[in-house]
């Protein structure tokens, strides 16, 4: 049975139609990577799938279950951070809340989690001493901090210069190589292609084109999905 099962998700906003019957699955220690031009509906999915939104109609699973917020965690284009707390303590805010283990347990994960994604020497920052990669690097632990089925990024590194985006992907690579299981809507055509294991391609508020990454990047079957590529590897 796949991790996740998505079965026909829609969600309207006013009289616009953004998501028209949505369906996948992913299987456990698989990265997803969905893809497709602003207004595809992609980031409403995500947002869906985080309890952000409400679909319309449609299920969403997990194990076979109906889901619940806490297996999801996400990690913002925009970071999200609070200004007002360290590092760490950003990361052990939510686990603190939420009562997940004792006042030391969340205290020596936090810490863990900084060093995984290579803050170890930032635990008392805050976040305006902070680059945006190193910043996006705190959101991850943060979400990490909740133990989450699946973990979900919304444009990791859209906020981020060019020469930042690099240091977040590593850690996402790092992660794919812990078997976490991953969603990442991105506009980096050349890491969905390297790091995913399966690809969406969204248009108009439908799947158009889903399979491997050498399926839908070196042999897309629909004539929208070639010209979006066209247009996005001109672009890099």
């Amino acid at each position: 049975m796949a991790l996740l099962q998505v079965n026909g998700l829609q969600k309207q906003f006013d009289k616009a139609q953004v998501l028209r019957g949505v369906s996948f699955t992913l299987e456990q220690g698989q990265v997803l990577a969905i893809i497709g031009s602003s207004g595809s509906g992609k980031t409403t999915l995500l947002r869906c799938l985080n309890f952000l939104e409400t679909p319309d109609s449609g299920e969403i699973l997990v194990g076979g279950k109906p889901a619940s917020r806490q297996q999801f965690g996400l990690v913002f284009q925009n970071f999200n951070l609070f200004p007002q707390y360290t590092a760490l303590e950003n990361v052990a805010l939510a686990p603190k809340l939420l009562k997940i283990g004792n006042k030391s347990d969340i205290q020596t994960r936090a810490e863990n989690l900084l060093g995984q994604v290579g803050l170890a020497d930032k635990l008392d920052a805050y976040p305006w001493q902070l680059s945006g990669g190193q910043q996006q690097r705190v959101a991850i632990a943060r979400a990490l901090a909740m133990q989450p089925e699946i973990l979900c990024f919304d444009e990791p590194t859209s906020a981020l210069d060019p020469e930042l985006t690099d240091e977040v992907l590593r850690v996402i690579r790092g992660l794919k190589q812990k078997n976490h299981t991953m969603i990442v809507v991105t506009h980096e055509m050349a890491f969905a292609k390297c790091v995913a294991d399966v690809v969406i391609y969204m248009a108009d508020g439908v799947i158009e084109e889903m399979g491997t990454p050498e399926e839908v990047f070196d042999n897309p079957k629909s004539e929208k999905t070639r010209a979006f590529l066209t247009r996005r590897f001109d672009a890099e």
